[in-house]
């Protein structure tokens, strides 16, 4: 009797999109248009049994000659998605190795001149109680970066706060050090911010554009939303000066496109009317999308109901972007243009982003935090910038997360686009940054086929739009 074949269940998961068939490989994150007979072989096989090859051909047959099923059977067996009497490969976890480190984040001031409700910044002032990093931490933080990762071609400094423009001082400096340091190590810089617009001004603007800064708003909408949560410190609402500002940006900005990030909390679920302000409006090249879900003030966290409601407009705004594609035209919805840019990348994520790996986070006094939402909190750091990196630490605490047995990520279909979501969710909502962040799985699970479905389709009536749109995403 021969060896019995059995369906590695979590190695695919089947998506059916205009009557097409398509196998979602999820070790590799590729896409497959399943034929008839690999339709056929599947169907069987999930009937149980465990038939061996001549009792599958026996009940196929008249649908598939003995040739045709063991080229099927091959094809699906060097997928591991058919095994032989269970010899599908065992789950093995990576393991962490070198830290490629090419990002560091500097916490460059905790003062903020504005009072946002749902801040999730621990170390966070008023301005006149913003403590600020001096530049000999932030040289400090370079030289650990090409300590750690002297062999990468590009690195990447990010300055962040509270509000990083007002320390624009350090900044300068920064970046005057940074590019003559970089240049005589034979290796490329990039600069970026995340701000709230509202201390820019002519001169600011094109300094930023002078070095190429990669810029993101914070902005939650149009006025009414915007001012809900975003407020000055006198309880004001902000929007009127940060569109103001904005709009004085994106009249002078050349070197990068801006995009806009939004906040997404309690009572706000209308992305589309969101995305339509931001983008059509105020003329933001990209925006973004983040719920709340699992913050220090419950408050602001969405509800079960409305996080179902933001997926479902996430998923209207997507059909928008989707019909725009088609047209050969992108629209700047970066969550699912990144989810796409990870599809057609075969992205396979054992991590679920570069915090701790690729990049680290600096407080002000020199401490190394997995990212910049962990400076002011009470995770242990992992190191200074003047003594050096505790890497042993973050290895132990990477491999944790890596290490994925008994959890509910071990055999999941999303397991490489996920990898268990945000550290700093899973610390707010667990109290342990290794955490899975479990409570809107089903959720992804149905945005990431959505991905599928909007692939699908672009690739079959524009494939001209990801070697357009995607491939030329990368900042060189």
């Amino acid at each position: 009797m021969g060896s019995a074949l059995e369906l590695n269940e979590h190695n695919f998961h089947e998506v059916t999109v205009d009557a097409r068939r398509l196998l979602f490989h999820i070790p590799s994150s590729s896409l497959f248009e399943a034929d008839a007979n690999s339709s056929a072989v599947i169907a069987e096989l999930r009937r149980g049994a465990s038939p061996s090859e001549a009792e599958l051909g026996q009940r196929l047959a008249g649908r598939l000659d003995g040739s045709q099923l063991n080229g099927v059977l091959c094809d699906l067996q060097s997928l591991d998605i058919v095994t032989r009497d269970n010899s599908g490969s065992v789950a093995v976890f990576p393991t962490v190795g070198a830290l490629p480190l090419t990002t560091v984040v500097l916490n460059v001031n905790t003062g903020c001149n504005l009072s946002c409700t749902y801040c999730y910044k621990e170390d966070l002032a008023v301005p006149s109680a913003g403590e600020k990093m001096g530049l000999d931490t932030a040289v400090a933080s370079i030289e650990m970066l090409l300590r750690q990762s002297p062999d990468q071609a590009a690195y990447n400094i990010v300055f962040f706060g509270g509000e990083p423009l007002s320390n624009i001082a350090l900044i300068r400096q920064v970046v005057d050090f940074a590019e003559q340091r970089f240049k005589a190590a034979g290796k490329r810089v990039n600069f970026s911010l995340t701000t709230n617009a509202t201390l820019l001004n002519e001169k600011t603007i094109d300094y930023l554009d002078s070095h190429r800064f990669g810029i993101a708003v914070s902005i939650d909408g149009p006025k009414a939303i915007h001012d809900r949560n975003r407020i000055t410190i006198g309880g004001q609402g902000s929007y009127e000066t940060v569109a103001r500002k904005v709009g004085l940006l994106l009249s002078r900005y050349r070197s990068r496109p801006v995009g806009a990030r939004v906040t997404l909390t309690r009572g706000v679920t209308d992305v589309k009317a969101i995305w339509h302000h931001l983008y059509n409006e105020l003329g933001f090249a990209e925006v973004g999308f983040a719920p709340v879900t699992a913050g220090d003030l419950d408050d602001f966290n969405l509800g079960d109901e409305e996080l179902v409601a933001v997926f479902a407009a996430m998923k209207e705004l997507g059909r928008h972007y989707v019909e725009e594609a088609l047209q050969h035209r992108s629209i700047g919805f970066s969550n699912l243009h990144q989810l796409l840019t990870d599809i057609h990348e075969g992205s396979k994520k054992a991590l679920p982003c570069g915090a701790g790996y690729s990049m680290v986070a600096v407080d002000k006094d020199g401490g190394v935090n997995l990212c910049h939402r962990f400076t002011g909190s009470e995770l242990p750091t992992f190191g200074t910038v003047q003594a050096g990196l505790d890497v042993p630490a973050l290895e132990d605490f990477l491999n944790r997360r890596l290490d994925r047995t008994d959890t509910g990520c071990a055999t999941c279909r999303i397991r490489n686009l996920c990898s268990g979501g945000c550290y700093h969710e899973s610390y707010q909502r667990y109290n342990d940054p290794a955490h899975p962040v479990y409570h809107y799985c089903d959720l992804m699970r149905d945005w990431v086929d959505f991905g599928i479905e909007a692939y699908a389709r672009i690739s079959r009536d524009n494939p001209r739009f990801f070697a357009d749109y995607i491939s030329t995403r990368r900042v060189s």
